[in-house]
């Protein structure tokens, strides 16, 4: 025999209030649902200045010695410091922003000026990415070897040519560590003006080797020069070096020696130029890594690290989600910059709608701020604050204009950020790659993107959003891939 339903009468003084409390977990649900919010953690100390006692000795990376099918795994570890001075880092953020509007600057009208073989024997290496922080710069850093000396240079996908500061020279900024002396390197060779390298330069640095004669005698050696729009430029000779990342060895390795260099750089030793044009040290090394190469960078919290690995061995990835690929973007125009099809966006799980979505958009590790078209910021920045309620409000800083005082709090739940790409590639931002705090005590605490000045300029994704992803270039295949993964050992 069927039972029947049984109803229990309902107390209709309630229902108002029940009707109430039904569309709000509907709305959480549909909104705010458990995947589509993560809690910060606003105190953590993170900006606190170290004493001198408590700084590193030593500002380079080690290499722990594990090997795995011809790849190598390099120790690597964040500290604010090595130098062992305080530094007010809530002045340094605030400064950080005001160069990181110059660089997109110049990427934009670089971005203008552009528009007017057989593998064998591929390897692996993998060497420790830090955050540049110690080193007074909110760039990513390596150690290398160059020539039998550690260099650590800043990495940077936007450039080409790799450099590093050298001795005799006429103007170099302090850096941590000797300068490079080509002159006690039996490795070192002159890159010469009659060579095709130095003719490689246009592409590289928007000028052809300086090699015109001065007063009557000629001039035999190719000089370079590049400009980072923010006042930052290096100047010198092109040479050629070995240079050993990892446990892998690359000989005859051609980079700038600069004898005059001038800029924010840190202490770092120079640039390492991961670039797609002729001269980058992606190209250099493709017979050693087949055009491919990765990284982790990680997030700004004491001890926290990450890698930049060569080759593609997914053995040393230490993802937690599927790798997800997105082809990049064939455009002559933008040859030398790595560019995706950003095909949506969404907030707290909620999709945006815009125009502009469907176009390039750059990827970036020498850029902080991811930079967006008019259109889509706007988007992006309604439903945020939509979502993100009750907290007060504060001052917009420099390029950053929604922002919040989140003083009081201890924690506080953020709706998650997500770009996607063709072929559904995601990325979703990490927790740490949300606010950017211009104050150190979180009183002024900013949405970490930015809006670019007009629809028609290329938007571009910076480093501060791509913390703990584990983002995969492949020259060669033409794509470029991104899985979640902690970059902290």
């Amino acid at each position: 025999m069927s039972k029947k339903a049984t109803f229990l009468p309902l107390n209709l003084s309630l229902a108002p209030f029940l009707l109430v409390l039904l569309y709000h977990l509907l709305s959480c649900v549909a909104v705010h649902g458990v995947q589509e919010k993560k809690i910060l953690s606003l105190h953590n100390n993170i900006w606190s200045p170290m004493k001198s006692n408590e700084a590193s000795s030593s500002c380079f990376s080690h290499n722990l010695g594990q090997r795995r099918e011809s790849s190598t795994t390099l120790e690597m570890k964040h500290k604010e410091l090595c130098s062992g001075k305080t530094i007010d880092w809530g002045k340094k953020l605030r400064r950080a922003l005001t160069l990181d509007n110059l660089r997109v600057q110049s990427l934009q009208l670089r971005i203008k000026a552009m528009s007017s073989s057989t593998t064998e024997s591929i390897s692996e290496a993998q060497i420790p990415l830090t955050s540049g922080m110690k080193l007074q710069t909110l760039n990513y850093i390596v150690t290398v070897d160059v020539g039998g000396k550690n260099m650590t240079l800043i990495v940077d996908t936007g450039s080409d040519l790799t450099w590093v500061q050298c001795q005799p020279c006429k103007s170099c900024y302090n850096q941590q560590g000797p300068l490079y002396d080509p002159s006690v390197s039996s490795s070192y060779k002159t890159v010469f003006c009659n060579s095709s390298t130095c003719q490689d330069l246009v592409a590289a640095t928007g000028n052809s080797g300086l090699c015109g004669g001065n007063n009557g005698v000629e001039k035999k050696t190719c000089d370079y020069v590049v400009s980072y729009g923010d006042g930052s430029y290096t100047r010198g000779n092109l040479g050629s070096e070995s240079i050993q990342l990892g446990d892998t060895k690359v000989e005859s390795f051609v980079f700038g020696c600069g004898r005059s260099n001038k800029g924010l750089f840190g202490g770092a030793s120079g640039l390492m130029g991961l670039g797609r044009s002729s001269v980058s040290l992606v190209s250099q090394t493709m017979k050693n890594f087949n055009g491919v190469f990765s990284y982790c960078l990680p997030s700004l919290e004491d001890g926290a690290s990450g890698s930049l690995s060569f080759g593609d061995n997914s053995s040393v990835y230490k993802n937690s989600t599927s790798v997800s690929y997105t082809p990049l973007v064939q455009n002559p125009q933008l040859s030398s910059f790595y560019v995706l099809n950003l095909t949506g966006a969404s907030i707290g799980g909620v999709e945006l709608e815009s125009s502009s979505f469907g176009r390039g958009i750059l990827i970036d590790s020498g850029t902080v701020i991811t930079r967006l078209p008019p259109s889509i910021y706007k988007a992006v920045k309604t439903e945020f604050l939509k979502q993100f309620t009750g907290f007060p409000s504060a001052p917009s800083y420099s390029i950053l204009d929604t922002c919040f005082n989140l003083t009081s709090y201890e924690d506080v739940s953020i709706p998650t950020i997500k770009m996607i790409f063709q072929g559904d590639a995601g990325l979703e931002v990490d927790v740490t790659g949300v606010f950017y705090f211009v104050k150190p005590d979180a009183s002024l605490v900013c949405l970490a993107l930015a809006s670019l000045s007009y629809e028609n300029e290329v938007g571009i994704i910076g480093n501060y959003q791509q913390k703990n992803q584990r983002v995969i270039y492949d020259t060669k295949q033409e794509k470029l891939g991104i899985a979640v993964e902690n970059c902290s050992f």
